[in-house]
């Protein structure tokens, strides 16, 4: 009993970071809150597996990967499959030429995020298909490395690689659209006939 209370007063500083990351793998709060829940709830009944020492976050967030991709994924037979061969490497910042230079100074990495809402941001998160979302939100959100996102999705990290590349470019392309919507970026320059 003394290692579960122990679970208890250790885990649950992890859970707004589980919730949240949940909510963007569910996209609806009651899902969110049940991932979390049933997340915590394993955790709990098998703490006696949990290697003292190791990183109790990755752990839970393996827990709720694993229970996100066996219980609110099996909807589907096969992840929905998405075609980016027509996103080129680094969308957005190949088209840094077409944004307002006023609106540039320092780091054009950093000056281009602050461009964008933190909504836009989330939006184009949450709009990635499945196999990319999972892959950006552990490592770009959550901070895990390769291996452990890896590990967490039972994936071989070359594939977890791909993943997280192809979907960081998607949202290059979905925050290039934002930027476009919004006026930010002129993309009349980018479509200047050119006499080669």
């Amino acid at each position: 009993m003394g290692a579960q209370d122990d679970f208890i007063a250790d885990a649950m500083q992890y859970a707004p970071q589980l919730y949240s990351s949940a909510l963007r793998m569910t996209r609806n709060r009651a899902d969110a809150e049940d991932l979390v829940q049933e997340t915590l709830l394993k955790g709990w009944r098998s703490f006696h597996t949990f290697q003292e020492g190791t990183n109790l976050r990755a752990w839970l967030f393996r827990i709720m990967t694993n229970t996100y991709i066996n219980k609110y994924n099996a909807k589907q037979r096969r992840p929905q499959e998405t075609e980016l061969d027509e996103v080129e490497e680094l969308f957005l910042y190949r088209r840094m030429g077409a944004v307002d230079p006023s609106q540039m100074n320092a780091s054009a990495e950093d000056q281009l995020m602050t461009l964008f809402t933190d909504d836009e941001v989330k939006q184009a998160l949450e709009e990635l298909p499945e196999q990319f979302l999972l892959p950006v939100l552990l490592s770009d959100v959550e901070g895990f490395s390769y291996k452990e996102i890896a590990e967490m999705l039972e994936t071989p990290m070359g594939t977890v690689m791909s993943r997280l590349h192809r979907g960081r470019k998607l949202m290059q392309k979905m925050l290039y659209n934002y930027a476009v919507e919004r006026g930010i970026i002129n993309e009349t320059l980018l479509e200047a006939p050119t006499d080669k």
